[in-house]
């Protein structure tokens, strides 16, 4: 062969090798997900008619311990430390194989696209709020189905700043140990801004020992036809939250404290409800975890009406997909409120004591 032969095939392969690089750089991932989550549950009342007590009930739960869901995620190496991102997640009843903790919608959890880098990251879609993460960072029993603070949250605004659509977002990458994040919702109503608007932000700090975490949340009821689903709905409600939260890791113990501050919401424009918790998580083996915590609700406005919130549970790993697990929760409502029990079962709660049980497995995939 002839050096200009050789020349010609060793140019060919440089040139191959570069745009093989540039594939490799540009090398993306799609992962199928999800979790099943279902179990039995026992309440010692129920609520009926008038904020009657209609009796006990015992049934199938789908969700007590995590919300049931499966989605699609996925990344895109786009080379400088740019990544490009997906996420798009659906609720499901295991019980019935319908939706479920998913307002309604296909795809009605999540369902954004985005770009991260060492700037931090930016997502456009529907998310979970800065307010409602926070939220989440702050249980000490892991924002459980059943026995948590997602049940005075939803008791006081729904699901307003959880599912939360049209939004853009953006998180900052991790400074001295200080993370901040900014949202902002477009209610897509011609004409009126303000129609639907919700915004919320967060400023969190941790040093894998004391976490502190601050947020606030922004929220106008929508009347346009943009926040549509399938399923009618109640949410965006208009309300104001404001939340402080620490933690402090000690060894195999986790011990949480926050205060939440709803104004509006369900209860209406002249709403102002306090909501102070905490608990532990406590991580006995590998395999055994005990975590338990306690909620105080009240309507500023009217002291009369308040709510106590504790909760209990157990959570076995037989493996590091699957888990067994046992709660127990109590609550006692005064006044007006109607505190609940579980998400999917008893979500509200009569007037008095009462107690609920549940059992089940969940599996993650």
């Amino acid at each position: 062969m002839s050096m200009k032969g050789t020349f010609t095939l060793k140019v060919c392969a440089a040139a191959a090798a570069l745009v093989f690089t540039g594939v490799a750089q540009a090398q993306s991932s799609v992962t199928f997900y999800g979790l099943v989550d279902g179990g039995l549950i026992y309440t010692s009342k129920t609520l009926g008619a008038n904020g009657q007590n209609a009796g006990h009930q015992f049934s199938f739960t789908d969700s007590g311990l995590s919300p049931s869901n499966f989605g699609l995620q996925g990344t895109e190496d786009l080379g400088g430390g740019l990544k490009a991102e997906f996420k798009l997640e659906s609720g499901i009843n295991i019980g019935n194989g319908g939706y479920n903790d998913s307002n309604g919608n296909f795809f009605g959890r999540q369902a954004y696209v985005g770009l991260t880098s060492g700037f931090g990251e930016v997502k456009a879609g529907l998310q979970y709020s800065p307010f409602f993460l926070d939220v989440y960072e702050n249980d000490p029993r892991g924002l459980s189905q059943t026995g948590s603070s997602l049940l005075p949250y939803l008791d006081n605004v729904i699901a307003t700043g959880i599912f939360t659509p049209n939004a853009l977002s953006y998180t900052s990458p991790v400074l001295w140990g200080f993370q901040g994040s900014a949202l902002l919702s477009l209610g897509g109503v011609a004409g009126d801004f303000q129609n639907g608007r919700q915004y919320s932000a967060s400023l969190n700090y941790n040093n894998g020992t004391l976490a502190l975490n601050a947020s606030y949340f922004n929220a106008n009821p929508s009347t346009g036809s943009a926040l549509a689903t399938p399923v009618p709905t109640q949410f965006p409600v208009s309300v104001v939250g404001r939340q402080l939260g620490a933690s402090y890791k000690i060894g195999k113990l986790t011990a949480k404290v926050s205060f939440v501050n709803y104004r509006g919401g369900v209860g209406g424009s002249g709403n102002n409800q306090y909501v102070y918790g905490g608990g532990v998580d406590f991580l006995v083996q590998p395999e055994v975890d005990l975590n338990a915590g306690v909620w105080y609700d009240e309507q500023r406005h009217d002291a009369t009406n308040h709510s106590l919130l504790a909760a209990l549970g157990a959570s076995y790993y037989l493996s590091r997909a699957t888990t067994l697990y046992a709660q127990v929760a109590v609550v006692n409502n005064h006044g007006t409120m109607d505190t609940g029990l579980s998400v999917t079962d008893s979500l509200n709660a009569p007037t008095g004591t009462t107690t609920g049980v549940t059992i089940g497995m969940r599996h993650i995939f």
